[in-house]
Formats: structure tokens, sequence, C-alpha cells
């Protein structure tokens, strides 16, 4: 990723921050028209050091939890576990029913799915369709429609470093590509994440195998300190 972009993406971060986080205490989901997700632009390294507890993060269909796993195409069907497991994250998520609205956003930044797709391990919050609709329409457009704020929200999303469950409670918090961090509680199969302005998701459906990356969906858009 050119340097320009890393700093015209780590640059809107502020203007993101006011625009968002304004609003994401009390927000009524929008009827705005689900946007298909379009990774944003990564300039972080892209292979940050192991944890120990974290192991190497990988996971397989029989380790992915919570409720909205069920609602994954069964058998080898696009989008279900066994087809998603092989290919690589940005390839694998365009195909899940669950997170089109994402699929679009990562579209719209140029390169971004590439970058997903080549980085060697990751760990993934991906917010549901659902997430995005508690964003009100004219801000949700808004930031789809620029990309530096959008590779900015896109980035935050993304770790550098692939945690399964267990490696994501042993180490409490992980550090995203477009700086900061994200706070992760909770136990067993009811496990949050916390962004930077103190607002909580729920992950939906965790452990999500790709060949490159571990994917949490989660029903919040996360959003970084202000």
């Amino acid at each position: 990723m050119r340097k320009t972009q890393r700093l015209a993406t780590l640059g809107a971060m502020a203007a993101l921050v006011v625009t968002l986080g304004a609003c994401s205490n009390s927000v009524e989901p929008s009827n705005a028209a689900p946007a298909t997700s379009a990774p944003a632009p990564m300039s972080a390294p892209m292979s940050a050091p192991m944890s120990a507890a974290a192991g190497n993060g990988t996971t397989t269909a029989a380790d992915v939890f919570g409720p909205s796993c069920s609602a994954l195409p069964q058998g080898s069907e696009p989008g279900s576990l066994t087809a998603m497991g092989p290919q690589p994250v940005a390839t694998a998520a365009s195909t899940n029913p669950l997170l089109t609205t994402l699929v679009t956003a990562v579209g719209k930044v140029p390169g971004l799915a590439d970058t997903l797709n080549s980085a060697p391990a990751l760990t993934v919050y991906a917010p549901i369709n659902s997430a995005f609709e508690k964003i009100p329409a004219d801000t949700l457009n808004g930031v789809l429609n620029d990309q530096a704020k959008l590779g900015a929200l896109l980035s935050y999303h993304v770790s550098g470093t692939r945690y399964d469950k267990d490696g994501l409670l042993a180490a409490g918090t992980t550090t995203e590509l477009a700086g900061g961090t994200v706070k992760i509680g909770g136990s067993g199969d009811a496990l949050t994440v916390t962004g930077g302005n103190g607002e909580a998701a729920n992950i939906v459906c965790g452990n999500i195998p790709t060949s490159n990356a571990t994917v949490f969906a989660i029903d919040s858009v996360l959003m970084p300190a202000g």
C-alpha cells in the first residue's frame, strides 16, 4: 500500500470518529439499503508477532460458535463454512450472506480486497448487515462515498495477528491495522469486542475459518477512540 494512501487513511480517523462516534450511542436502525463492503487500505504491518497464548489462530468449521452461525449456507454451498475455509478472507466474505454490506464497502476502497487476500495471518471483526443499519443513512452514505474515511473504518476492524476465540480471551486486547486497540470481554461463547470509544459489539458468529484469517462476525460497527 502506498505511503500517501496510508497517510490519507489514518489522517481521516479523527474526522470519522467525530462523524460517526457522536451518533453511536443512540441511533435507530435506518432503512438504508445495505451496501456491499470493500476492504480498506491497510498499511500497518500485516503479520504482527503471535503471542504464545494465541497459537496460530487457525480454526475449522467445528470450532465456530454463536447464534448467527446457523444462518450460513449449509454443506458445500457458497458462503458455507466448508466453502469459505480454503478461500482467502475477502473472497470468502464475498459469499457470506451475513456480510453483504461489508463486502460492498470493501469493494469501494481500491486494492483493499487484494490486500486482505494476500495478508499472511489476520483477525477480522466483520460487522454483519444489521450493524451498518444502526448508523443513520446519511452518515453511512457519507462514509461509504469517502475512501479515506471508509478505509480508516474498515482497517480498524482488522488485526495483523491471527487469533481464535481462546487466543482472543488470553490476549484481552488486539491491535488494529488502522492503529488503536479493541478490547475483548465476556467468557465461553458469549464474547464482546469493544472499540476505543467504549461501545461494545457482540460476537454473533466466531471462529469462522478462511485460508489466511479467522473471522468474528459482530453486531455493531466498531469505533476508535475519539
